[in-house]
């Protein structure tokens, strides 16, 4: 993580200013929660979110001594919706979307903006090249996590434009307040919006349950 932090001062000194940093530390690892190995675990969440976190924290300084600034993060409708197979990958993305949720409100008086992008597939070497698969246990073979085994190299072709992805992140920057979230493309807002509805479909029955936790009056 050093070697982060040692990399975005050298920018910030060479160029003089930066306006817009985008954190796209990530990569996926698929697989059942139990088949996937304690290295690969640690290496998905240092990479995903520990490498998020840390190269907003390097470049925080700069940006408030300039004056502002705007940090994208780059998550996925991963980070909203969950699906069985990839909970280390949803794991990492979750985190990303509370981290920065939360350092928004930390850095807003700095001027300082913050944005979730939330794509959904994209037609990158995601699933054929940088996509991780743990080693499968014969027991999952017929469960909903067996699902995932067959995105590395056979994944039918994304729905998302990477072309059009850049040019709407791109064209975000210019927005006053920075958008907290940008869902792009329409798997998913499909699936931000299921998984939301089906949130809130849990919990709003609970308002009265919820309340008799409360401490009793004094």
């Amino acid at each position: 993580m050093l070697r982060v932090r040692e990399v975005i001062d050298a920018a910030f000194r060479d160029l003089g200013r930066i306006d817009v940093v985008v954190i796209n530390a990530g990569y996926g690892l698929f697989g059942a929660a139990e088949e996937v190995s304690d290295e690969q675990m640690v290496h998905q969440i240092s990479t995903n979110l520990l490498g998020s976190m840390q190269t907003a924290r390097a470049a925080l300084p700069h940006l408030r001594a300039q004056g502002g600034g705007r940090l994208i993060q780059i998550s996925s409708v991963a980070g909203l919706a969950a699906h069985a197979g990839a909970s280390l990958y949803h794991a990492s993305k979750w985190g990303c979307e509370g981290f920065m949720e939360a350092l928004a409100q930390e850095v807003a008086p700095f001027n300082i903006g913050v944005t979730l992008v939330e794509p959904g597939g994209a037609r990158t070497a995601f699933t054929r090249g940088s996509l991780q698969l743990s080693d499968p246990l014969s027991a999952y073979d017929r469960t909903p996590a067996a699902f995932v085994r067959q995105f590395k190299d056979t994944a039918p072709p994304a729905l998302g434009d990477p072309a059009k992805i850049a040019a709407r992140i791109i064209d975000s920057t210019a927005q006053h307040p920075a958008p907290m979230r940008m869902v792009l493309g329409s798997d998913s807002y499909q699936g931000v919006t299921t998984a939301v509805r089906n949130r809130l479909a849990q919990i709003e029955p609970q308002q009265v349950t919820a309340a008799e936790t409360d401490a009793d009056p004094t």
